[in-house]
């Protein structure tokens, strides 16, 4: 079973007070001709053949050229319910100009039959033609109806032409000839089924506007209750008195309403290719829906790629006329301006962004560069070089910040502190705003670059001497920079050569130096790399901080890493390099390891400072060193409990410090797991 839809929406039309309105205005031509009737004396005789002839030639016309339009939207729009409804209003102004014609004194003497009963007979076929309109037909019986519509034509036209033959030729037949009988009773029956068919297309019709609220639909609605009424008011056939004028008033009337609201929708949309779209079939709708969607997909599509939209061929597509296709075009223009200024906006963001990351100078140029010409087209940026700022075989000297134009060519100085760093060229835009945004730009990667300098500074800066996380730690908080110190709970490790003195008397300076480097080359990556932070090189021997400045889980275990790296990688280069100095034992690494608190933070000056660790668990790991055989690393009784299972040490027993007067429990670790 399906689902119920929404409730439907109730337009101003047929809202109560309105539809009461309504109601009455088609109530009172009926009160009217009632009252006509039953009061003989107020239902006066005017008789004014001229009158009654130019009436019914004028309202014919207005009535076909109604008919022609609807037609006309039926054929562009395939529709079934328009041709029956063009059908309506070409059978009744058909018929109604053929009364017009066999009126008295014009081609006929006198009245006739004809005369009489044409009009009842065009409303009747008319009302077939409404009721039929106002069916809800499916895709094959609307098939069905535009493949019979020349036939239908056809068939019409015929009737007409046979009628109208039949009733303005003089003696041909009754129809021409003047009534001997008054018709008026079995005229008064006859026209019935048409009363019931107009009262039937009138409901649906109406229901139809209920689904699909549409002032064109309300006077489709209005036009079928008057030619319900002029019916009625027609089937008292007494000619030329008021009562019978009244039905010429109430046709006159439904063909002039239609007319006027369509010329009111014609106005307020500028075109009349849409004016009836509302009447059309459900399909033809969803169709012209589908229609203007594809063209707002299309216009969406060309803003999109920045092309110009495609006026012409749109305003074909919809007969638009030129003030509309005026418009779509200054529409258009506006939409790509729009996503053109979206679109550069979008980049300088994008170019912001890169400021952050802090990315290789060159790799940033080449990302914002990629970035950027998708909204500003060809740009170009070169950084000064050798004294130079070059782009192809254009030089360029800066005066202060003011660019630089050329051969459609606008170039910004690019700078770095102040000082001249490059030039970035763009096409000159159309609008003073395209030359602000192209300044921003300029600016934003006079900015990038500066940081990006900036940030290899910094790289050399902190890198070099402490871990990554480290540095990015200093660098998102430089309080912990700040002069002063707090107690924290740390690690140290301190490593120094054995045999280095003894060394150093065999060897020459560089020599010396050769093994420095060669063996901190190896043992500072194993440092930083476990989220150490080296403290200070003195001589051989040097001192690494775990857990400070940086908060770091798992020090303890980190800074034995680290010592056990750092044995193994100068093993190898001590077995490697033993060989160039004959006679001469390559100096060992000793290192010693010890967990607990000490006063953390910077000393010295404003202008100078140090970052250092002072304390008792800093004394002991330097003593532990001291004590350590060469090649080997000993741990202090903290820093082993730290490690949990996963170590394996040997016991050194309560060792004797300098400085300590306590004995101190020591390890030998030989091995991570």
């Amino acid at each position: 079973m399906p689902t119920p839809g929404p409730t439907p929406y109730l337009p101003k039309a047929t809202q109560p007070v309105r539809g009461v309105v309504w109601a009455v205005h088609l109530a009172l031509p009926l009160l009217g001709l009632w009252l006509l009737l039953a009061q003989p004396d107020l239902n006066v005789f005017w008789q004014h053949n001229a009158s009654h002839f130019w009436l019914i030639l004028l309202v014919a016309g207005v009535n076909v050229v109604l008919g022609a339009l609807i037609s006309e939207a039926s054929r562009r729009r395939q529709d079934a319910r328009l041709f029956l409804v063009s059908m309506v209003f070409l059978s009744s102004a058909g018929f109604f100009l053929l009364h017009g014609l066999a009126t008295p004194r014009i081609i006929l003497p006198a009245g006739s039959v004809g005369f009489d009963i044409g009009q009842q007979v065009g409303l009747s076929i008319a009302a077939l033609f409404a009721f039929a309109s106002a069916l809800p037909l499916d895709d094959r019986a609307a098939r069905a109806v535009l493949a019979s519509q020349h036939f239908v034509r056809a068939a019409l036209a015929g009737i007409m032409l046979l009628w109208g033959v039949t009733s303005l030729v003089p003696g041909l037949t009754q129809l021409s000839e003047p009534p001997q009988v008054s018709p008026m009773g079995w005229l008064a029956w006859g026209s019935v089924p048409g009363l019931l068919l107009y009262a039937a297309a009138s409901v649906m019709m109406f229901l139809l506007h209920r689904r699909r609220p549409s002032a064109m639909l309300i006077s489709l609605i209005t036009a079928y209750a008057l030619l319900a009424e002029s019916m009625v008011a027609g089937m008292s056939q007494l000619n030329w008195h008021l009562s019978w004028w009244e039905w010429h008033i109430l046709l006159t009337l439904a063909f002039v309403f239609v007319a006027y609201s369509a010329y009111l929708q014609f106005r307020r949309e500028g075109s009349s290719a849409g004016l009836f779209d509302s009447v059309a079939l459900a399909e033809t709708v969803a169709r012209i829906r589908r229609d203007y969607d594809e063209a707002l997909e299309e216009m969406v599509e060309h803003v999109r790629r920045g092309e110009p939209l495609a006026a012409t061929r749109l305003s074909g597509k919809f007969r638009l006329n030129e003030g509309q296709a005026a418009v779509l075009d200054r529409a258009g223009q506006a939409l790509a301006q729009e996503r053109e200024l979206s679109e550069r906006l979008a980049a300088l963001v994008a170019v912001s962004a890169q400021t952050k990351v802090g990315l290789p100078e060159e790799q940033l140029l080449t990302v914002s560069l990629e970035r950027v010409r998708q909204a500003y087209g060809d740009v170009k940026i070169a950084l000064v070089s050798e004294g130079k700022t070059q782009i192809g075989s254009r030089h360029y000297e800066f005066t202060g910040g003011d660019p630089i134009r050329r051969d459609r060519l606008l170039a910004f100085p690019l700078t770095v502190k102040g000082n001249l760093a490059g030039v970035l060229e763009v096409p000159i835009g159309r609008t003073s705003q395209d030359e602000a945004l192209a300044a921003t730009l300029a600016g934003q990667l006079s900015l990038s670059l500066e940081n990006a300098r900036l940030y290899q500074e910094l790289h050399t800066l902190f890198h070099q001497y402490m871990s990554p996380d480290v540095a990015h730690a200093l660098l998102a908080d430089p309080a912990q920079a700040e002069l002063g110190g707090r107690l924290k709970e740390l690690t140290a490790l301190f490593a120094d050569l054995k045999g280095f003195t003894t060394f150093s008397e065999k060897v020459a300076p560089g020599e010396i130096v050769e093994m420095l480097n060669r063996y901190h080359t190896a043992a500072v990556p194993r440092i930083l790399d476990n989220g150490g932070t080296i403290v200070q090189f003195v001589g051989d021997a040097l001192l690494a901080l775990f857990n400070a400045p940086a908060n770091q889980a798992g020090h303890a275990r980190a800074a034995c890493t680290a010592a056990l790296e750092m044995q193994r990688a100068a093993a190898e280069i001590a077995e490697e390099m033993a060989w160039k100095v004959d006679g001469v034992e390559w100096p060992t690494f000793r290192v010693g390891v010890n967990t607990g608190p000490a006063l953390v933070g910077n000393i010295g000056s404003p202008e100078l400072r140090g970052f250092n660790a002072m304390g008792d668990a800093v004394n002991v790991a330097a003593r532990l060193q001291t004590l350590a055989e060469p090649g080997t690393v000993v741990i202090g009784e903290t820093t082993y409990r730290q490690l949990g299972g996963g170590a394996k040490v040997r016991a050194l027993g309560p060792l004797s410090l300098k400085g300590k007067e306590e004995r101190v429990a020591a390890y030998v670790l030989t091995e991570m797991t």
